[in-house]
């Protein structure tokens, strides 16, 4: 037992190592780079932080460095052993918290399309369970070493354009099946508009909508201590109020 621990143990510093040199490779100079759309990678050699704004549903992982995101008054922090998932567009700050030119911040974020999240639920008839009903939008939460595995083959898309096509929707939709296994299946369920009728992403958020009720659960509505503490509204329906051209902060 404790010898397949130990081997574990070096498998994830290996992975690890191999994240952080084709982050590192992929992106050379501080900024952030779309490799495909919705998969966004970030680097930085010094702690920034980042203007206010309103984000898109998205999976954050960070290979090498530590992030915060401010939601309100609460902080939350990740890492390389600890992701971060928020699954309602939400008025946010990011701040890079351990970073050096040395060893730079890389990371990256994958955006959660309603849709595809509710394919997944539905297609893997995975069981929410949902006791209180009130699951929060926004958590950090361990990586656990089948997550990693996805994760890593994610990356490995940035060196093989011939290949994402075909794998990287393959890949996405694994990380969300690996997100629902490992007990996010309540807060992936409440992605829902704040308006229906008028939000881009509705038809996709009332397919949710159906899969969630299908599974045994209802979907949630977006963290009210946005805005409460905020003010600020959680229907917007893009990534940041920024430019199209300018990729989303929070890889």
């Amino acid at each position: 037992m404790n010898e397949k621990t130990g081997m574990d143990e070096i498998n994830v510093k290996a992975v690890n190592a191999e994240l952080v040199n084709r982050l590192s490779r992929a992106i050379t100079a501080d900024g952030s780079v779309e490799v495909f759309p919705g998969f966004v990678l970030n680097r930085r050699s010094t702690p920034t932080e980042s203007s206010r704004g309103v984000y898109e549903p998205a999976f954050c992982f960070v290979a090498q460095g530590t992030k915060e995101a401010q939601l309100g008054d609460e902080i939350f922090t990740f890492d390389p052993q600890h992701y971060m998932i928020y699954t309602v567009d939400l008025p946010l700050i990011f701040r890079i918290a351990n970073a050096s030119a040395e060893r730079p911040y890389v990371g990256f974020s994958l955006r959660l399309d309603p849709a595809v999240v509710a394919s997944v639920m539905i297609e893997s008839g995975i069981r929410i369970k949902n006791e209180n009903g009130s699951a929060r939008a926004m958590d950090v939460n361990a990586v656990g070493s089948e997550l990693l595995d996805a994760v890593v083959r994610l990356v490995r898309l940035v060196d093989d354009k011939a290949g994402r096509k075909v794998l990287a929707p393959m890949i996405t939709r694994e990380i969300i099946y690996r997100l629902l296994a490992g007990g996010e299946g309540a807060r992936l369920a409440s992605r829902r508009a704040s308006r229906a009728g008028a939000h881009p992403h509705a038809r996709a958020d009332r397919a949710l909508r159906r899969a969630a009720r299908l599974l045994g659960t209802s979907p949630l509505g977006a963290d009210s201590k946005a805005s409460r503490a905020t003010g600020w509204s959680t229907s917007s329906a893009c990534r940041k109020r920024r430019p199209r051209s300018s990729p989303s902060e929070p890889g």
